[in-house]
């Protein structure tokens, strides 16, 4: 039997890896639903060639445009696809706060969930994790380090045997570059990534290392494990996605070539492993592969977010609020490079946390606060 899949974000670079996965194993998936933002075209295409039963558009985007059995938009249409009572496996790849509530209501009625959403489990994770153990709810990772984890805590452990888990990052464009030099590098500069082809603001985030910081928070929500657990190591190849060690000293890595088709396809067909057209790792060709701790100089997005992390509440939410604000200011050319880490520094600095249980509403108020209050600081750097 076919297992059935909605797809959150499907036009996005996640969601349209996610169709060529199902492309490969036609007879393992169906999608009955997808959900996208404004790239009307493409979701046509993916309409007609896989035939949804169910459709949503992000708001602004006109639902007639689409010719589908059922078209619905905005908040309401993602919620929807998210909770077609026909799926099986939920695919959360859009990018923004957008996913939180679909994704828990998805959970709520039982849906197995494939994240590849950041925000949801930094900003609700307490929240979405909680309500899916006390469902019985699978969160499959699809983010390649999370991935990799999950698939290196395979082995047979106890929890307790679990010592420490490292995540890997390839240290992004500026890796080499002198702190000094960082306050006058261009956007250009900062989307050279070295390694993955990704959407504007996850490459500035993988520059800035904040995209580390927020998986750092991640891996303590999907893995329960303390802060302290959770190391991060600069490896410029790209080849090892996670480490962990145990308590005998024993270490199980994860190694693959960096193609975002192998932990989407793992996240599908667990615990299966059907063969797959990726490349292989060829390990005789690799060379050498090189770890180094990430220069708290040059990368203080990391630390910070550990701290937001460890302050928990909402303090993740205005930590990914206010960089989403600052990045984008800084693509726009409103905000220099090292400006980011500062907007979101000021920020986090201003914050005060609802008193109570962390609940959606309070991360909505959060969320909005976080962006006004990061607007004002860049239109005061401008002046």
């Amino acid at each position: 039997m076919r297992q059935r899949l909605a797809i959150l974000g499907s036009t996005g670079s996640i969601g349209r890896q996610t169709l060529a996965v199902v492309d490969h194993l036609p007879d393992r998936f169906e999608v009955v639903a997808l959900a996208a933002g404004h790239n009307a075209e493409l979701l046509q295409e993916q309409v007609d060639r896989y035939r949804p039963r169910l459709v949503s558009v992000a708001d602004g985007c006109d639902p007639r445009t689409i010719q589908a059995p059922e078209v619905l938009s905005g908040a309401e249409g993602l919620e929807a696809v998210a909770t077609m009572p026909e799926a099986d496996i939920v695919v959360v790849a859009t990018s923004g706060h957008s996913a939180i509530r679909p994704t828990l209501e998805a959970i709520r009625r039982g849906k197995t969930i494939a994240l590849a959403n950041k925000e949801a489990i930094v900003c609700a994770g307490e929240i979405l994790v909680g309500e899916a153990r006390r469902r019985g709810v699978e969160i499959r990772p699809v983010d390649s380090e999370h991935s990799a984890v999950w698939q290196c805590l395979s082995v047979r452990h106890q929890e307790s045997e679990v010592e420490r888990v490292t995540l890997t990052a390839s240290g992004g464009p500026f890796r080499d570059t002198p702190a000094a030099e960082l306050a006058t590098v261009t956007v250009e500069q900062a989307m050279a990534h070295p390694t993955w082809r990704m959407g504007s603001k996850v490459t500035v985030d993988s520059a800035t290392l904040m995209n580390k910081g927020l998986e750092v928070i991640e891996a303590h929500w999907l893995f329960d494990l303390p802060y302290e657990r959770i190391d991060t190591v600069i490896h410029p190849q790209s080849i090892v996605h996670a480490l962990v060690s145990f308590a005998d000293g024993s270490v199980v890595a994860h190694l693959a070539v960096p193609d975002m088709r192998l932990p989407i396809q793992y996240a599908l067909t667990y615990p299966e492993r059907p063969p797959a057209p990726h490349l292989r790792l060829d390990i005789a060709a690799l060379g050498r592969l090189e770890f180094s701790p990430p220069d708290p100089e040059r990368f203080p997005a990391l630390e910070l977010a550990r701290a937001a992390g460890e302050a928990g509440s909402t303090y993740p939410t205005v930590l990914s609020s206010a960089d989403e604000v600052a990045v984008a200011a800084f693509i726009a050319g409103r905000l220099g490079f090292t400006g980011i880490v500062d907007v979101v520094r000021a920020v986090l600095d201003r914050h005060q946390p609802a008193p109570g249980p962390l609940t959606l509403e309070a991360i909505a108020e959060a969320d909005a606060w976080a962006r006004r209050e990061a607007e004002t600081l860049i239109a005061a750097t401008a002046r």
